[in-house]
């Protein structure tokens, strides 16, 4: 590594250990914003939605950030001082049956009624129609994901771990949301 990036991540570190709240919302806002920016690319959107942008961002700092950062640590006191494969299994099975249906549930209605700015109605229909098939391809990734953050990674880096992953799911459900957009407008 090179000498600006070792202390780019060591004051990154203090920062966690110092504000673990604060810098895990700003390191999911950044996070969320690269996924948007990365998804509006492969969307083919000609110029930057900077309103888009920025509402996701909004997303990653207020809600993903924060919400990531009291799960684990309501996970860790759960299953405090508890160890081994089934401690872990249930950990990710507890996760995969409250917060992953809640976060997509949340994020779909959230894209749609403040990033799109669509009416309830339109939201309400899309999501029913859309939810079953974005919760069930979620059960197959995140079960992993979730099984290696919490058998590998530490607690102040299971925030970071799940932001970098969420910002790859997140492209796959902004391109989910905005295909059936473009399906309707052609």
């Amino acid at each position: 590594m090179s000498d600006i990036t070792q202390e780019a991540w060591r004051k990154y570190l203090i920062q966690l250990q110092v504000h673990p709240l604060r810098t895990k919302a700003i390191t999911a806002g950044c996070l969320a914003g690269c996924s948007d920016l990365i998804a509006q690319k492969i969307s083919g959107v000609k110029r930057i939605q900077l309103r888009r942008l920025l509402l996701i961002m909004l997303y990653g700092f207020a809600y993903s950030g924060p919400f990531g950062h009291f799960l684990h640590k309501v996970m860790d006191i759960i299953f405090r001082g508890k160890k081994g494969s089934k401690i872990v299994a249930k950990k990710v099975l507890l996760e995969q049956m409250t917060s992953s249906p809640w976060n997509n549930f949340f994020f779909m209605m959230y894209y749609g009624l403040v990033v799109e700015g669509r009416p309830w109605g339109l939201v309400r229909s899309k999501v029913r129609k859309d939810y079953p098939s974005v919760q069930l391809t979620a059960w197959r990734f995140w079960p992993i994901v979730g099984w290696i953050n919490y058998q590998y990674m530490p607690l102040q880096f299971r925030v970071l771990f799940h932001s970098f992953v969420a910002s790859c799911w997140a492209i796959f459900l902004n391109l989910k949301a905005r295909s059936s957009v473009a399906i309707k407008a052609a």
